[in-house]
């Protein structure tokens, strides 16, 4: 959701030395408690050598809610287990810090079996981000030594963002896949609200990394031919149509589902060629490697995206679900900046800070769209809501634009 976003649940300690674990991040809903007012406060038990805490996703009269059975660990390896027994507006849990997810899970349908993510985290204040739940954000504590902080010279904390960054966008698209699969099956199933519900959950994951693998095409393409062209298949859009191709990938879905109401065997067949394009995509992604400008103009990229397509309303032409996909970009390039920021900290501290102020303005704007009664969490971006909303809402990505612009060649211009 920000929606939802599969980010890096790591469960090595080399991702994390780079980590200042002084201050959450701020990608989530608004309102922060304490996780002690709905857990435990002695120190999580340990088992097998981590610290073992549980997440419980419920139901209740007052909303959805999510809750900790202890609200903090000892220093060290940290498994966080998630259950979703019927809250059906939940479906993920992230952990952060410093704006940078380091452990979530996603697609928490109710009902399904606990799955668990492991961090190996150092002392300080963790932020448990549960999008959707009558309290988003609860506050975890690790007591014992602090992380490591960031060391080495600029250049070596780029290079190493950029590595971690490619295992990120990596596990996005596999994350991709599971949601693809999800919105295959209910389309399958002919089932018209539980498709709509698929839909929103998947859009969310291409478009928090479609700057970094928008450029694939299909071996044998010739320039110019969207036949063979993934990004296209992918997430084509009625402005971008190519009448020689035709409808393909999730707007296709998303206009048989919401302007005609109703699953035919083309939408069945579009699906399942979604998925198998999906496939392709996350196979070829694992290839890739990134130079510290890259994640930065792809940063930019999607902010640009936000501005040109999603506050028009133009990507999501017939469900409105625009806010979900501008929450993932935010989410996306909020990511990359948080890959770079320990090496950009050396470089211009003032602009790091500037712009890490600036994405936590934007999420705060964006949360007061949060509607858990609609899919995908936010609020239809529709005509009537755009007229009203759009220009301060541009302004405000503007605000964020204008100083991550400058990134580009700081760390270009540092290796």
């Amino acid at each position: 959701m920000r929606t939802s976003r599969t980010r890096l649940a790591l469960t090595a300690t080399a991702g994390l030395a780079l980590l200042s674990v002084a201050a959450c991040g701020s990608s989530g809903g608004s309102t922060s408690t304490t996780a002690s007012s709905a857990g435990g406060s002695s120190a999580a038990p340990v088992s097998a050598g981590a610290s073992q805490v549980a997440v419980a996703l419920t139901s209740g009269s007052s909303g959805d809610t999510c809750q900790l059975d202890h609200a903090q660990a000892a220093a060290g390896p940290v498994t966080f287990t998630v259950t979703n027994k019927d809250a059906a507006s939940l479906t993920e849990v992230e952990l952060i810090s410093d704006q940078r997810i380091l452990g979530e899970k996603e697609n928490l349908a109710p009902g399904l079996a606990p799955v668990s993510f492991t961090v190996t985290l150092g002392g300080g204040s963790y932020q448990l981000y549960c999008p959707g739940a009558a309290t988003e954000n609860l506050t975890f504590t690790v007591t014992g030594a602090p992380a490591t902080s960031a060391t080495g010279d600029a250049a070596t904390l780029l290079a190493a963002g950029t590595k971690e960054y490619a295992a990120y966008a990596a596990q996005t698209l596999a994350g991709m896949q599971t949601a693809v699969g999800a919105l295959e099956t209910a389309v399958a199933s002919g089932d018209v609200a539980a498709a709509k519900k698929q839909y929103a959950l998947a859009r969310p994951f291409y478009e928090k990394v479609e700057s970094a693998v928008e450029g694939f095409v299909l071996p044998g393409t010739k320039p110019g031919d969207n036949k063979g062209n993934l990004d296209y298949l992918i997430d084509m859009r009625a402005s971008t149509l190519d009448p020689a191709v035709g409808w393909h990938g999730f707007h296709a879905i998303e206009r048989d589902l919401w302007r005609g109401g109703a699953i035919t065997a083309s939408t069945k067949a579009q699906a399942a060629q979604l998925r198998s394009d999906t496939a392709k995509l996350a196979s070829l992604a694992t290839a890739l490697t990134y130079q510290p400008e890259d994640l930065a103009n792809g940063a930019a990229g999607l902010l640009e995206e936000v501005q040109s397509n999603k506050i028009r309303g133009e990507e999501e032409l017939y469900s409105h679900l625009d806010l979900v996909d501008f929450a993932a970009n935010l989410e996306g390039a909020e990511q990359a900046f948080a890959f770079l920021k320990p090496g950009l900290s050396k470089l211009d501290p003032a602009l790091t800070a500037t712009v890490a102020t600036q994405f936590d303005r934007v999420v705060a704007s964006l949360q007061t769209y949060r509607d858990t009664s609609q899919v995908g969490g936010y609020a239809a971006w529709t005509p009537a809501l755009r007229s009203t909303d759009a220009a301060a809402l541009s302004k405000a990505v503007q605000a964020l634009q204008d100083p991550l612009s400058q990134i580009a060649q700081k760390v270009a211009t540092a290796q």
